[in-house]
């Protein structure tokens, strides 16, 4: 676990990268290359680790604490997932060494209209006897402004499927998103008859993109659980050292009460979060409904603190200049990455049969 020290330059890197148009510290990720983390899930017979969930779950809440701003969770984590779920030989060959090696950032593009959810039938399509032609509008994509290579989730005469583009190709425009949390990067994505290549077998894109969404979760949920913990660390450090009227802020009940809640929900977003990567691994019968409780609750607990927080912290925490906020900001924009947390709720009643 990174010191105080650590943190705190890293938090600065984070605000400068934050300031960046597309985020990205080419250094960074050819040192997390080095280390191994981006090639975790990449198979070894692909040039990676052959880990799984509850591996790069520890990752995740390290790169949470920090409010990561690279494509780990797009590349290294839902692209991955997308690929073993699709199992082409051809893609896999070219595509997961070299993103195990940090060559290839990878953006995956499925959500359309307001929702963050893969649509069961999408309106982006495929056309096309010989070359496969994709015309459409995907939004909400993850790291899109910086990928090297999307895939598509787009109807064709099989069913959905998913397609590989260029996003520096013919007929593909890439608009980024303002949100509300500038750490993590979305665009929309905009298809006029773009040259694209089918992936995996016809039909299956919907399933391969749910089962790589779900598996893909598990790092979500240790991002959050991570951050959420480190905003708690933060309001309690400075509520001991903060001093009003000759005494420690921590002393008074009010602070009390607010840094005990922080507590309770941090640490069970970790517990949550754990039990979730280790359900997975296990391939435990019912891991998807703990999975959908997981990321509700997840999603609740991180915004919890990260507002709790700031209100340790008083008026400093409004600032840009100071940290406090930006956890707040990755809360907001978590909550919402992967579906609701009222979706994950409906989700969880269907999965128990409620």
């Amino acid at each position: 676990m990174a010191g105080f020290e650590e943190l705190r330059a890293l938090r600065g890197a984070v605000a400068e990268l934050m300031a960046k148009t597309d985020g990205l510290d080419d250094g960074g990720w050819t040192e997390l290359a080095a280390m191994g983390l981006l090639g975790l899930l990449v198979p070894e017979q692909y040039g990676g680790a052959g880990a799984g969930p509850v591996e790069v779950g520890v990752v995740a809440e390290e790169l949470g604490r920090v409010l990561f701003t690279g494509p780990y969770l797009s590349t290294a984590v839902l692209a991955v997932n997308l690929l073993v779920a699709l199992d082409d030989p051809g893609q896999n060959e070219t595509v997961l060494p070299a993103i195990a090696a940090g060559r290839t950032r990878v953006a995956v593009a499925f959500a359309e209209g307001a929702s963050t959810r893969p649509p069961a039938e999408p309106a982006t399509s495929v056309r096309g006897d010989g070359t496969a032609l994709v015309t459409g509008e995907k939004r909400f994509v993850l790291d899109a402004g910086s990928a090297d290579l999307l895939y598509v989730l787009a109807a064709a005469e099989a069913g959905p499927g998913v397609f590989a583009v260029d996003p520096a190709g013919p007929g593909v425009t890439v608009e980024p998103l303002t949100t509300v949390d500038a750490s993590r990067r979305l665009g929309v994505v905009r298809f006029a008859d773009a040259p694209a290549t089918a992936v995996g077998a016809p039909g299956c894109g919907l399933e391969a993109l749910t089962s790589a969404l779900d598996r893909s979760a598990v790092a979500l949920l240790g991002e959050q659980a991570g951050a959420a913990r480190c905003a708690m660390e933060m309001a309690r450090d400075y509520a001991k050292t903060r001093y009003q009227f000759g005494r420690a802020i921590g002393s008074f009940q009010a602070v009390k009460h607010m840094c005990a809640d922080m507590l309770l929900e941090a640490e069970s977003a970790v517990s949550a979060a754990r039990h979730v990567a280790a359900a997975a691994a296990d391939g435990s019968s019912g891991w998807l409904a703990d999975l959908a409780l997981a990321q509700a609750y997840c999603s609740d607990a991180f915004v919890f603190v990260g507002a709790t927080n700031i209100q340790v912290h008083g008026g400093i925490g409004f600032t840009w200049e100071h940290p406090a906020h930006r956890y707040l900001r990755r809360a907001r924009g978590d909550a919402q990455l992967f579906g609701s947390p009222s979706w994950h709720r409906e989700r969880y009643l269907r999965e128990i049969g409620a």
